[in-house]
């Protein structure tokens, strides 16, 4: 899955996610163009996964 198809799908599943993680706030899941990667950092600090692994699961919400 392309970064671009990464972007189109986390809007779709950001509240499932937020879910399985209580700790994600709002702020955590946005993100703006151009900072998906910092976005991504954040939710590495909040749930200790690898980019990767937070890549997988979006692809698998």
């Amino acid at each position: 899955m392309t970064e671009l198809e990464m972007k189109g799908k986390w809007n779709q599943v950001k509240g499932k996610f937020k879910e399985k993680y209580g700790e994600v706030t709002d702020d955590d899941v946005t993100f703006s163009e151009g900072k998906w990667d910092q976005m991504l950092g954040k939710l590495q600090e909040k749930t200790g996964k690898s980019k990767e692994e937070l890549q997988k699961e979006i692809e698998a919400l």
